[in-house]
């Protein structure tokens, strides 16, 4: 296996993001992609990752693969490749070469690990709710609710998506159109669920990944986003919804 990234940006964010939801990480290496799916340790939000070999100058795999890695240890090599660097990757039985091409060649080495967990199924969930808009809009939203609450509300339905959240004293709301910077597709019928901000604010850092965004929902049910960089990578979550005891 022999994989050489020019823009080493793809992997470097991803594997940042990634790794504020999972302390390890087991990459399915195809001749297609590199591709993860994980859970985070609570059970509360899924990762879904693919890097794809069009994103690679050069990209050799004879077979393939499935390897284990810390990705904390991978992060911290990773924040070693500068912006103009290439990033070059290898593996032999028992670890990860990771070569950072710049001013000077530099090898780092990260060993192998055992993931004993079973493959992670994506489950099929069905959306009513379907809202494409900026990855800044949904940014900027997400941060102002954070000045208030610890969970948000997302209320969609014929042309309108609302971001909401409710603190002791404070309330914010953030209300958004069909139009110039939103494409909603919804029924006439609201559609209202929770999440936690906390979960949100972890993964809307693939915002620096794509430029658009995908929202789907529906009525206390899991949201999934998906952020997508043609021929690049592609990137999703699927988070459980806060429900109310009362």
């Amino acid at each position: 296996m022999k994989l050489t990234l020019a823009e080493p940006k793809y992997l470097k964010d991803s594997i940042m993001i990634i790794s504020e939801l999972v302390a390890e990480g087991r990459f399915k290496i195809t001749k297609e992609s590199i591709e993860l799916v994980a859970m985070d340790p609570a059970n509360v939000a899924m990762v879904m990752f693919k890097l794809l070999s069009s994103s690679f100058t050069e990209y050799l795999v004879d077979k393939d693969m499935d390897i284990g890695v810390n990705l904390s240890n991978l992060k911290s090599i990773l924040r070693r490749c500068k912006p103009t660097d290439m990033l070059s990757l290898d593996v032999d039985e028992s670890k990860l070469h990771v070569q950072i091409i710049g001013d000077t060649p530099r090898v780092f080495s990260l060993p192998l690990i055992d993931i004993d967990e079973k493959e992670q199924r994506v489950p099929d969930l069905k959306f009513p709710v379907t809202i494409t808009m900026p990855s800044s809009l949904l940014n900027d939203a997400v941060e102002d609710v954070d000045v208030v609450g610890e969970s948000v509300t997302f209320e969609g339905q014929e042309g309108r998506f609302l971001i909401a959240s409710q603190g002791d004293l404070s309330h914010a709301m953030i209300d958004i159109k069909e139009g110039q910077y939103a494409k909603i597709k919804a029924g006439k019928e609201k559609v209202k669920s929770k999440y936690s901000i906390e979960y949100l604010k972890k993964m809307i850092a693939a915002g620096k990944l794509a430029e658009t965004v995908e929202i789907k929902f529906n009525k206390d049910y899991p949201l999934r986003l998906d952020y997508r960089a043609v021929d690049k990578v592609q990137m999703s979550f699927i988070l459980a919804p806060r429900v109310d005891n009362d």
